[in-house]
């Protein structure tokens, strides 16, 4: 009898040891549930090419466009990836061959193609004029860094000719006319009929070596116009996102995802020195570091916070905790994780975000008004 009961304690030990073995190593899963969803279109894929900027933009306005009642409408990336093109070659040559010539830029540059030029959907311009399905500037990148060494090296303007006859052999030639849900358009017409004002859309950022409650430059590559965006304390850049997405609005967002707690196969970013960005499987939670105006700055002055990447924030969510997230829309198709889409912790938004992008009517009336919006 004796003999048993000890037996039966060793395998309850054994047993007791083994499943919190189990427990330990089990994978963790952070799930969400949505508090605020605003309408968005389907997830793109931007592929092989720098114009993030572009496609979340792109999804920016397609959401505008849902919210104003005009439909779901798939716009072209590559019309206005074209025309920014050649803006800033013209301003790279301008500046002696040191302006920024790369793929990335950030969002108002989309909005200054919409205003200045148009915008067309996508059926009547894809972008692509080579052997791909996808998207692939590898090729274009170099030759538009190819004519603007030599123009800088001529100390001549490059003639229009060679930098349409560039954009058009990988991109296409932009159609004159086109037709579009049976009616004939052009860039101009189709652009009035879908009825957004460019002048709507404002930056926000948040910064101390700026004044606040003023525009701003931000010091960063992509801001190559050196265009200038509202300067709000954190927690009233914070209070302009919460607020858009609460009234029915969505948001443009650049910030940096080169972070080890940027997982997007996990469906999620936190701001944690834990790496989660190489981990196969997540174990725990993350312990997440909290962020001051002090600690966002720190990391833009160390260069630890960077814009190298623009996406679509379409909602709030909370996890299992009751922790608030943001969803966010991201334009590497849906392949990686299966539904293109991801959470950013409250945490990492109030860190990582460089600047966002709103319609000016979802800023808080007071806010506004220290910004002297009308």
């Amino acid at each position: 009898m004796r003999k048993n009961l000890i037996f039966s304690a060793i395998c309850a030990i054994a047993f007791s040891a083994t499943a919190m073995a189990q427990a330990e190593s089990a994978p963790y899963k952070y799930e969400f549930t949505i508090v605020k969803e605003n309408p968005a279109t389907p997830v793109k894929d931007q592929a092989s090419t720098g114009t993030c900027w572009c496609f979340a933009t792109n999804s920016f306005i397609e959401s505008e466009l849902l919210r104003t009642g005009k439909g779901e409408h798939d716009l072209s990336e590559m019309f206005v990836v074209r025309h920014n093109y050649v803006r800033r070659i013209k301003d790279n040559i301008l500046r002696r061959g040191n302006g920024n010539i790369g793929p990335g830029s950030i969002a108002h540059m989309y909005i200054w193609v919409m205003k200045n030029v148009g915008i067309m959907p996508e059926e009547a311009y894809d972008g692509i004029n080579y052997d791909s399905k996808r998207h692939n500037h590898g090729d274009l990148n170099t030759w538009v860094k190819s004519i603007n060494a030599t123009a800088v090296e001529m100390k001549k303007p490059l003639p229009e000719e060679i930098v349409n006859g560039v954009l058009d052999a990988y991109l296409g030639k932009v159609p004159e006319k086109f037709t579009y849900q049976g009616k004939e358009y052009t860039v101009d017409s189709f652009t009035k009929a879908m009825g957004l004002n460019a002048d709507d859309y404002v930056e926000i950022t948040s910064f101390t070596h700026h004044p606040f409650y003023e525009k701003v430059m931000v010091e960063v590559p992509d801001n190559w116009d050196y265009a200038t965006m509202y300067n709000l304390p954190l927690d009233e850049m914070m209070q302009v996102i919460d607020n858009a997405v609460n009234t029915g609005y969505t948001v443009a967002w650049d910030g940096d995802v080169s972070e080890s707690g940027y997982a997007f196969q996990h469906y999620v970013a936190v701001n944690t020195d834990e790496d989660l960005r190489k981990a196969q499987t997540l174990t725990a939670k993350a312990v997440e570091k909290p962020v001051t105006q002090e600690s966002r700055q720190k990391g833009f002055e160390s260069f630890t916070t960077t814009d190298d990447h623009l996406e679509h924030l379409v909602g709030i969510a909370k996890d299992q905790d009751g922790v608030k997230y943001y969803k966010i829309k991201n334009s590497w198709g849906t392949q990686r994780n299966g539904t293109g889409y991801h959470y950013f912790s409250e945490e990492y938004m109030k860190a990582k975000t460089v600047s966002v992008m709103v319609h000016k009517n979802s800023i808080p009336k007071a806010i506004k008004a220290k910004l002297g919006i009308k």
